[in-house]
């Protein structure tokens, strides 16, 4: 024992101790899967299964869909997961009540405002048939729309690009690594971190966000004018539940207003910009459907008609290669769900508080589902196709009480500027552009570097393609 170093025996007991304690901590939530039967990757202390089998998480998740089929087990850090591709076990975690967890005509107008900026400020580009980067024209139009429709803001980011808006959203998601890690290690320092103002979210971006919206509420306080936009909802929400003394439904609360407000605006900015710049990339590598497209378009919109929400909405084909593209790339990558009692569905037991995971990103790509699921077909959801998908398999937006409440805004932002581009441009691969792309391994489903492309005008004389569909 000579060559220890010389330590007291309750020093030595110290030690042993801890090392002992610091072990079981970070293993004592692992096994769990083991118990009910479930299949599971080796999980390592600390770490859990994170990166076991992909570094990017929505890619892991395919990969063990392929090795365990319809459920496994996973650890993100310490915290047990169970994730579910089973189609019925779906519809009773989305939508039975056992698991936790607008669009009008003006709002219309005000996207039309900002499209007719978007066409133009490609048309240098096109001419010069130059390569451009496609999050720098969709990311301006989503989050000039988010901003006008929510906040009653004309930002115009397309004159502006570096503006104090443009500069914080693209920083708001980006997480803090080191906290993360923390959080999922050490769970009971959250309380902690929150009254020491720590946060996952960039917190310049955070605060940016916070005082400008906060500004505008109290301007709207000051004014007897009203907007008529989302901010304005819910500020009427909370003053209705104010003059009704309604303590059941006491409305919503400064806090909660602008939160909503805050994340209304960039998380729809981030996950439009990102539908549109993947949408684009698929139909530039696959031009004979870029151009069947364009077909409906014109004759839809003859002579370059102005784009009216009825007529957008009974597009089919159109309304078909949307619906692809998000099934390739779901905005998000996951819906997550937790267990309020413990429940047995279809012979699988889920204890209470366990934290119940749905793999959008994977089951978009599940062969048994999709045939030839790296393929982009947009026949798969015609008129005649559709009735035959069940509707728990495909999930962009969730399903059930809580599935995603900007729905159909998004959807007519998304074919809105689609539409109105693909009347003037085409779009094609180059050199610059990656195939296939290198997803990026945080936040919400996007890829590493910028979708690269080159942008043409139309040629005048339409394809003969015969029909859409």
């Amino acid at each position: 024992m000579s060559f220890l170093p010389f330590f007291s025996l309750e020093t030595w007991i110290l030690l042993i101790s801890f090392l002992f304690l610091f072990v079981m901590y970070g293993t004592w939530t692992f096994g769990v899967f083991e118990k009910l039967g479930i299949p599971c990757s080796k999980p390592l202390m600390y770490w859990g299964t994170t990166g076991r089998d992909h570094q990017v998480y929505y890619l892991a998740d395919a990969v063990c869909a392929q090795k365990y089929g319809k459920i496994w087990g996973m650890y993100e850090l310490r915290k047990p997961i169970l994730a579910v591709m089973d189609p019925d076990m779906i519809k009773t975690i989305l939508v039975k009540e056992c698991f936790t967890y607008f669009t009008n005509r003006r709002m219309f107008v005000l996207m039309k405002h900002h499209s007719a900026r978007l066409t133009e400020n490609l048309q240098t580009k096109a001419e010069q048939d130059e390569v451009i980067c496609i999050k720098d024209y969709f990311g301006a139009y989503s989050l000039d729309v988010m901003a006008s429709c929510a906040l009653s803001v004309d930002l115009d980011s397309f004159k502006d690009p570096s503006g104090p808006f443009s500069t914080h959203a693209g920083k708001l998601f980006q997480f803090s690594v080191l906290l993360f890690l923390f959080q999922g290690f050490f769970p009971f320092f959250i309380p902690l971190l929150n009254l020491l103002g720590a946060s996952l979210f960039n917190k310049s971006a955070s605060a940016f966000f916070k005082t400008v919206v906060e500004n505008m509420r109290a301007e709207r306080n000051n004014s007897s004018k009203h907007s008529r936009d989302v901010f304005q909802y819910m500020i009427n929400t909370q003053t209705a539940s104010h003059y009704k003394k309604d303590s059941q439904n006491s409305g919503l609360t400064d806090h909660e207003i602008i939160s909503q407000a805050t994340m209304f605006v960039f998380a729809g900015y981030e996950t439009s910009s990102a539908t549109l710049c993947f949408l684009v990339y698929c139909l530039a590598r696959n031009p004979k459907i870029m151009k069947c497209l364009q077909k409906e378009i014109d004759a839809t919109f003859p002579n370059k008609d102005p784009v009216t929400y009825e007529a957008l909405m009974q597009m089919e084909y159109l309304d078909s290669v949307v619906n692809e593209g998000l099934r390739l790339y779901p905005p998000l990558a996951r819906l997550e769900r937790m267990a309020k009692e413990t429940v047995k569905i279809n012979g699988t037991t889920i204890p209470k508080g366990m934290l119940v995971m749905v793999p959008v990103y994977a089951l978009h790509r599940d062969s048994d589902l999709w045939p030839e699921p790296e393929e982009f077909k947009p026949e798969r959801f015609s008129k005649e196709n559709k009735q035959s998908i069940n509707p728990y398999t495909y999930l962009p937006f969730g399903i059930g009480p809580r599935n995603c409440l900007g729905m159909r805004f998004a959807m007519a932002l998304v074919k809105l500027a689609l539409v109105e581009v693909l009347q003037t441009y085409s779009f094609e691969v180059c050199q610059e552009t990656e195939i296939p792309l290198q997803m990026d391994p945080q936040g919400l489903v996007k890829p590493l570097r910028p979708i690269k492309l080159k942008v043409a005008k139309r040629c005048t004389e339409a394809a003969n393609l015969g029909n859409f569909d």
